[in-house]
């Protein structure tokens, strides 16, 4: 029965949209909607089975997925790395907090053009620019969680000599657990952000890629499902991230919505 409620729960939050798809055919289908300018459901799905079948899509799918974990997985560590450091250690939080912050306050993709100029328009470009999407949330997120642990804990672990790397990769680590998954959270939306800049720079693979042909050609549709593609890449990572938590922080109780 728990589990039954849960499947209902979770079906729940695609009523939504079901709904927003469901007014789409219909404006489509009464003609309010021009198929030049935004195409129905039904001629988008048409454009995606037309890439698969011409071999395109799925090629193209996972070169992105490849660069989406290249650079969050980059991202992630050096994220991970600083924050935790910059949280424990007040050298490390002198010698790395200000630079960073100085990065959270430039726009990612404004460092697009500096990119192609330092490494070109191949692989290491795209990948660079996720990391410095990701980086600067789960560093963030990292540090905020460090300094919310529980100072009582730290205290412990002198009372008991812990070595500090174990101090460091456990107490800190996992007491900061909450807020570093948050911040993956936030990384992975920023990641398909940098992703589709990137993709959309003289690229040959890549949804991004199949996006830019489209638009030379003006198929909406194909653009269309394309836009759509990337939203449900992200909702996969979001929901993937979601299980981790579920997984990770079964110790935490969550606050329940009555409302």
């Amino acid at each position: 029965m728990k589990r039954f409620r849960g499947w209902r729960r979770g079906l729940a939050y695609w009523i939504s949209p079901v709904v927003i798809l469901l007014l789409w055919q219909l404006g489509s289908s009464a003609g309010y909607l021009d198929p030049a300018v935004l195409p129905g459901p039904i001629p988008v799905l048409e454009a995606g089975v037309g890439l698969a079948d011409s071999g395109q899509l799925w090629p193209s799918v996972v070169a992105s997925v490849c660069r989406i974990l290249a650079g969050t997985g980059l991202g992630l560590l050096l994220g991970l790395t600083l924050g935790l450091l910059s949280g424990f250690w007040r050298i490390a939080e002198m010698a790395v907090d200000r630079p960073l912050q100085m990065l959270r306050a430039i726009p990612f993709n404004a460092l697009t053009p500096l990119l192609i100029i330092a490494f070109g328009i191949g692989e290491t470009m795209k990948v660079l620019l996720i990391v410095i999407g990701v980086v600067i949330p789960i560093y963030l997120n990292t540090y905020a969680g460090v300094r919310g642990v529980d100072a009582r804990f730290l205290e412990v672990d002198r009372i008991y000599r812990v070595p500090r790397w174990t101090m460091v990769t456990r107490t800190l680590f996992l007491g900061a657990m909450p807020s570093i998954l948050t911040g993956l959270r936030f990384s992975l939306a920023i990641a398909w952000i940098a992703l589709v800049t990137s993709e959309t720079v003289n690229t040959e693979s890549g949804i991004g890629a199949l996006l830019v042909v489209a638009q030379h050609f003006a198929r909406t549709d194909q653009m269309l499902f394309c836009i759509v593609l990337y939203a449900l890449l992200g909702l996969l990572t979001d929901w993937i991230v979601r299980i981790l938590e579920r997984r990770l922080l079964r110790w935490r109780a969550p606050a329940v919505a009555t409302v």
